[in-house]
């Protein structure tokens, strides 16, 4: 650096020494992100983040002896410590991590050798030497010493050597790893001795060591920097070690280019305070505004809800009524009805009064008496041929569906938030993973993140919705789905806090069994000439070769030619597995199913004769072979489907003669489910998980699973 440079960086370091920058300030990068709490001999990890020692040995590597020892004056045994070291959720959260699948460990001993990093979450590698291929971070461990001192003021460093009383230290040694006070610094370090020549440093508890020493080769002091790696090296490491092929430069280079790097941004920092300062007053300006808005908002959505449901009330009010009014008035009416027809009831007199009417002799008399008689009499007559309840009780007019209101209600929201987004089955797969996409409308606000949420169904008991993290794409996976069962999956949207409705829930059925993963086996023996396979091997295209042009010329157009088998690359020799693929629905005819090695062998080295589709049963020709030994149980399973149907065979239908009953729609995906150890297999639509097919397969080999593509 030039001279001003030098100046300047000088400016800077007293500016921190004058207090102007307080260490207390600074507490938040003194802190280990595993046990959230000061650092104790820090190591610096390959991704330059730093880790207490203690947390490496004893979260990751517990079994291992290390080359570092206990800090004797380390916070944990120090009383005036600012800070105690206890147990922290942290801990817990980075052993959860370590321990799942996918983190490698020694086949010697369980210890990890790779892990996340904490701070970044990259993925470090200890290697066989572990945690003693890392560096201690000396500067670091030295500011958070003089962090503790300033905290720990009124707690004085004593004597080490001093007889009782004890007296303050007021020197610590770096040589002798010890404190003393005036005189017994006097007395172990005299003048003219090697002793004088210690360095010395204030009172302080951490004692490191003098030199920094290569951790691959410990007798090696560091004395060059790997531009590749970012770290002190020694000459070893550069001739013939790790960094033999790195650029390295020397140290002093080193220190002068990251010093001025250093110095420059501090510089920056330093000189953007004022800007920073104003920046944190609009914030504040902010914060303040947004919870005045957020309280007005609040406010404001309350009305809003006082006033539905004050209209609620009255509709709720005005509707009551309106039914309290019709049962009066029916009411009304039926007790009428039931006053009019009890006094029929008492009427019997009236019965017995014309009977003896009938007696009267005179017939002047009886006429002037029968008419009215005759009267009140039809009249009682009429009513009782003509019975009508003078109201009905039922009040189905009255029933109120808010169906619609409620729904309305749900979907209640403010006009900023984004409309619900949509599952799209199509791109959707659910195996031991789910993987789940959705499309939002296009007349879709812009969205802050999404949530996803699942649960298991079933006939019993379902459980309760489990949430994923914050999504910020159109899809994410979903794991550890129990295998043989029914999920549901649904989708909301989140934009300035506030969540969208769901979307309408989707849901998929798990396969049987684990997923089988496997690739087409480009060296199996099949005929390059008539099967094309992608350069991913993921899928596979029947081709009309040469010599099938050349044999059109001899054979009658419209017949087959033999079956080019295609396999997977891996076998299987036990448990349960499952697998699905796809078929073209134009497709001519494909063999899908199960072989075994043998039998593979067979299929791949037995010459055939191309003008008989009757050499092999399986040519995919309605010979009946298949079906002649369906009950013999074979080392293979295959079934045919094309032209956008599959067939089943004959012996596996209840009617044999039923052809419908055989044939069925293709699926858009197909499943297979191949149970070495019960010598089973079953093919499923793989959307629905339908189960179409099963037999009985003899698994004495290998199984692979097979395809036979069919040309015309």
């Amino acid at each position: 650096m030039s001279d001003s440079e030098m100046s300047e960086f000088a400016s800077i370091v007293e500016r921190i020494e004058r207090g102007e920058v307080p260490l207390k300030s600074i507490e938040r990068e003194l802190i280990c992100p595993i046990c959230a709490e000061l650092f104790t001999q820090p190591l610096i990890l390959p991704c330059q983040h730093s880790v207490c020692h203690r947390c490496v040995r004893e979260l990751l590597m517990p079994s291992r002896d290390d080359s570092f020892s206990t800090d004797a004056g380390s916070e944990s045994s120090n009383p005036g410590s600012p800070r105690a070291r206890g147990p922290s959720p942290c801990t817990e959260k980075l052993e959860r991590s370590i321990s799942s699948p996918g983190w490698r460990r020694s086949s010697v001993t369980p210890r990890v050798t790779t892990f996340p990093c904490p701070g970044c979450q990259h993925d470090i590698d200890l290697g066989e030497r572990g945690i003693s291929m890392l560096f201690r971070n000396f500067t670091l461990e030295s500011i958070v010493e003089r962090y503790r001192q300033a905290a720990r003021a009124a707690v004085a460093i004593m004597c080490n050597t001093c007889k009782p009383p004890v007296q303050e230290a007021t020197k610590s040694c770096m040589d002798c790893k010890a404190s003393f006070c005036n005189e017994c610094f006097k007395m172990n370090h005299p003048w003219g001795t090697p002793r004088a020549q210690h360095e010395y440093v204030g009172p302080t508890t951490n004692f490191r060591p003098k030199v920094l020493m290569c951790p691959e080769h410990e007798m090696e002091k560091v004395n060059m920097y790997c531009e590749v790696c970012r770290r002190p090296v020694c000459h070893l490491c550069k001739l013939g070690g790790s960094h033999a092929n790195h650029r390295v430069t020397s140290m002093s280079s080193a220190y002068k280019i990251l010093k001025e790097k250093l110095s420059k941004s501090i510089h920056y920092l330093i000189s953007k305070e004022d800007q920073v300062r104003t920046q944190i007053s609009e914030l504040e300006v902010m914060m303040r505004h947004t919870e005045e808005n957020g309280q007005l908002a609040e406010r404001r959505a309350n009305e809003h809800f006082e006033h539905l449901f004050e209209t609620l009330q009255e509709r709720r009010t005005e509707m009551l009524r309106s039914i309290e009014q019709s049962r009066s008035l029916r009411v009304e009416r039926l007790r009428a009805q039931v006053e009019e027809y009890q006094g029929m009831l008492e009427n019997s007199g009236l019965v017995g009064y014309a009977q003896e009417v009938l007696k009267e002799t005179d017939q002047s008399c009886f006429v002037q008496t029968a008419k009215l008689l005759h009267v009140r009499i039809q009249k009682a007559t009429e009513s009782l041929k003509t019975f009508q309840p003078a109201a009905t009780p039922s009040f189905e007019e009255f029933v109120l569906d808010t169906s619609k209101e409620e729904l309305l209600l749900k979907e209640l929201s403010f006009s900023g938030v984004p409309a619900p987004p949509v599952i799209d089955l199509s791109r959707c797969r659910v195996y031991n993973e789910g993987l789940i996409h959705w499309r939002l409308s296009e007349d879709s606000l812009p969205t802050d993140h999404h949530i996803v949420e699942f649960r298991k169904l079933g006939a019993e008991e379902e459980s309760r919705w489990s949430a994923t993290e914050r999504v910020y794409g159109c899809s994410t996976v979903v794991s550890d789905l129990a295998g043989d069962a029914r999920y549901a999956f649904r989708v909301k949207s989140c934009r300035n806090g506030v969540f969208s409705p769901c979307s309408p829930e989707v849901s998929f059925h798990t396969p049987p069994a684990p997923v089988f993963g496997f690739l087409f086996n480009e060296k199996c023996g099949f005929s390059a000439e008539r099967l094309q396979l992608s350069k991913r091997r993921d899928s596979v295209e029947s081709v009309a070769g040469t010599s099938f042009l050349l044999a059109a010329e001899r054979v009658q157009t419209g017949s087959y030619i033999c079956l080019d088998y295609i396999i997977g690359d891996t076998g299987i020799s036990h448990g349960r597995h499952y697998w699905a693929f796809r078929v073209e629905p134009d497709s001519y005819m494909v063999k899908v199913g199960v072989a075994s090695d043998s039998k593979l062998t067979e299929w791949f080295h037995n010459p055939r004769d191309t003008s008989s589709p009757r050499y092999d049963h399986d040519s995919g020709h309605d010979s009946g072979s298949e079906d002649a030994c369906f009950e013999v149980s074979q080392p293979f399973t295959l079934l045919t489907v094309g032209m956008g149907r599959l067939f089943i065979p004959k012996a596996s239908a209840s009617a044999a003669g039923d052809h419908s009953s055989r044939v069925l729609p293709m699926p858009q995906r197909i499943g297979v489910c191949l149970d070495y150890d019960a010598a089973r297999v079953f093919f499923y639509d793989a959307d629905t998980m339908r189960c179409v097919y099963e037999r009985p397969v003899d698994c004495s080999g290998t199984m692979f699973p097979a395809f036979g593509l069919l040309a015309q």
